[in-house]
């Protein structure tokens, strides 16, 4: 199930079995510190039918997955951020918070170049290299033909100059 625009998921509690899945169709999973996760349905013999078998190796790797998948064990939210189960890692009852401001953030972005760059990104999961840069290719300059060229413009008159500047220093 592609999804059109990106998806935030703000995950409390427990999110097992049917809840793990339904978090992995997220693109940024933003989970509270005593948030668990797991293939509980293991324990009663239930398989997964909600894309867990298909999201959660490519997510994470398939030696990973292949462990929660098969153990059912619970992985806790520390465990869950070192294995890109969940991006970020927020203080119990802030997830909602965070996935609101986070929202925000992104809506100040311009919206098609930020989710064709998205929809590229999933493309190359499953497209060989050559398939997936034409692709980028392609489709971003299908942005820059419609006229949406602002960015550019901005960035060589110094806009988010400094940014890059830091960018460039915290990779050397």
């Amino acid at each position: 199930m592609p999804l059109s625009k990106p998806l935030l998921a703000s995950i409390s509690g427990y999110a097992v079995a049917g809840g793990l899945e339904l978090s992995l169709l997220a693109d940024i999973r933003i989970g509270e510190r005593s948030s668990k996760y797991g293939v509980y349905c293991r324990r009663l013999g239930v398989p997964l039918i909600d894309g867990g078998t298909v999201r959660l190796p490519r997510l994470i790797g398939l030696s990973r997955a292949l462990d929660i998948i098969i153990s059912g064990r619970t992985v806790n939210a520390d465990e869950a951020l070192q294995i890109g189960l969940i991006n970020r890692l927020v203080d119990d009852g802030q997830s909602l918070n965070e996935s609101i401001s986070l929202a925000k953030e992104l809506l100040k972005f311009p919206y098609e170049c930020m989710n064709n760059d998205r929809l590229s990104a999933y493309y190359s999961i499953s497209h060989t290299l050559d398939e997936s840069l034409k692709y980028e290719y392609e489709n971003g300059l299908k942005i820059v033909e419609k006229g949406l060229v602002q960015g550019p413009k901005q960035f060589v008159g110094g806009k988010e100059r400094n940014t890059e500047k830091k960018i460039v220093l915290s990779m050397l």
